[in-house]
């Protein structure tokens, strides 16, 4: 019984099997998408929030100015993991990420914990987000003069004050409903719609990160930059080298992202040119913007004064002309949420798809629309369950937990190549970089010894959830266990 038990744990879906579902036919997805539209879909899901609160946060208690040390070592990072979905994407050109790369190197196992893992990333991480787009678009609103009641724009856990002076509970966060609903039915009618809206959203929000750069720069002053790295307190994390360390796993969650491109691979057209260049390319793009943006932030305002500073970005621009850009930051973080709801709720509903069609989840969600083309039924699950967290439940600190999530996943694909490596060397890939899967996994494996325990703890619980979701149902459906066995997929 062990033997059997634990020859389905490591069972592989064939690498022919798995290029043969991505054909699909008139059933399948449709590869639609260019180089162009994969960096924006990168860009789209990097840029987020994360620049504007954690930059602040992790040279506060963490780096100092060498917050661009943190910045340049979790883009290394994530470079490297890029790399490495980048050569499996062109061998594995199909839906799923680093779900389908494991089931084909390390076994059903492994593939089935990373793709619980990834289902936590994206689909909480929407539902997270929508929440604080909400309370910014509530925040412009006002700014206008429009205010919205306040029992919609809390959830019913939250207490807020009445017009009248009195207290009560919230009824539901309604923008944060209808901002998951719309994004999910775009998703639903088609990939190249939902690209164009994110090719402009993109637009946006990069417009107002280089107009707070050029408006700062001049404002810089150099004393703000001494000392450059900070002595260590004597606690781990707290500056010196095991701060700069301890922020590179912090602003880690703001590059979180470009591995949703991956889970395109079956929707691009010449997959094994145009993955390299779309996860690359929003990258390299998005790792310059960050450094500038840290360089000029900790430049306007001293970082040990950013400490316990909830707006740290506002109180940068007040040391500018500029009072302006702060409407602009406003407008390019709702601008950043929107796309990395798009993102995340896109790649997700691809890795969900990808479960299905292997049967370890039901195969109700592998159904695609005769005329879209996208899985709506994985969708319209999701938009129904992140619009009940969103609207019901104050979500919050979840920015670690991603991170930690999203290292686990680098780590496995980093893995995984060097598996492919060894067991299909002759197999055709767009390239092949020496040394990379190695070092992805020591300078990810390095961040997240880096966060904190009760990050561990919650992911140690969320994988047990998964564990027992997998021997109750995923393991006895399991397709490629069923057509091993002789036996008939339902």
């Amino acid at each position: 019984m062990a033997s059997g038990v634990a020859g389905d744990l490591l069972r592989t879906k064939p690498i022919e099997q798995l290029t043969g579902d991505a054909g699909g036919g008139a059933h399948g997805l449709e590869r639609t998408l260019g180089a162009m539209s994969l960096i924006a879909l990168g860009i789209g899901g990097i840029i987020g929030a994360g620049l504007f609160s954690l930059t602040g946060i992790a040279a506060a208690e963490h780096a100092g100015p060498a917050v661009v040390i943190s910045f340049a070592i979790a883009a290394f990072g994530c470079a490297l993991a890029g790399m490495c979905y980048s050569e499996l994407a062109s061998m594995i050109p199909v839906s799923g990420s680093a779900y389908t790369y494991a089931y084909a190197t390390m076994g059903e196992f492994v593939a089935w914990i990373i793709g619980w893992d990834l289902v936590l990333e994206y689909a909480v991480g929407a539902a997270t987000v929508s929440v604080s787009w909400s309370k910014y678009v509530v925040t412009l609103l006002q700014g206008f003069g429009l205010t919205l009641p306040a029992r919609l724009v809390h959830s019913p856990f939250e207490t807020v004050q009445l017009a009248d002076g009195t207290t009560t509970h919230g009824l539901v966060n309604l923008p944060a409903v209808l901002i998951l609903c719309l994004i999910s039915l775009l998703l639903m009618r088609g990939v190249r719609e939902s690209a164009r809206v994110n090719a402009v959203i993109v637009v946006v929000k990069v417009a107002v990160v280089l107009a707070v750069i050029a408006a700062g720069v001049f404002y810089v002053k150099a004393q703000n930059y001494v000392p450059f790295i900070p002595d260590n307190t004597g606690t781990f994390g707290e500056y010196g080298w095991s701060g700069i360390m301890r922020g590179a796993g912090v602003v880690f969650f703001a590059y979180i992202g470009f591995d949703a491109v991956s889970t395109a691979a079956q929707e691009v057209k010449n997959p094994q040119r145009n993955m390299m260049i779309g996860i690359l390319g929003s990258l390299a793009i998005c790792t310059a913007l960050y450094i500038a943006f840290a360089a000029v932030l900790t430049g306007l305002v001293r970082y040990d004064t950013m400490k316990g500073d909830a707006a740290p970005v506002a109180t940068a621009i007040m040391q500018t002309p500029f009072p302006w850009l702060q409407t602009l930051v406003t407008l390019g973080v709702i601008a950043g949420f929107t796309t990395v709801m798009l993102v995340l709720l896109y790649g997700q509903s691809r890795v969900f798809y990808a479960m299905a069609q292997d049967r370890l989840l039901p195969r109700f969600f592998a159904a695609i629309h005769p005329t879209w083309r996208t899985p709506v039924r994985s969708h319209l699950f999701f938009m129904g369950l992140t619009a009940l967290l969103g609207g019901f439940l104050p979500i919050s600190q979840l920015g670690h937990m991603t991170s930690i999530g999203t290292l686990l996943a680098f780590i496995i694909v980093c893995a995984g190549v060097v598996i492919m490596r060894r067991t299909h060397p002759n197999e055709a890939r767009g390239y092949r970089v020496p040394l990379v899967p190695a070092a992805g996994i020591l300078v990810c494996l390095a961040m997240m010894v880096s966060l904190d325990g009760e990050t561990w703890l919650r992911l140690v619980i969320w994988l047990a959830i998964g564990l027992a979701i997998y021997f109750g149902y995923g393991r006895r459906h399991s397709r490629v266990g069923r057509e091993q066995a002789g036996q008939a997929v339902r």
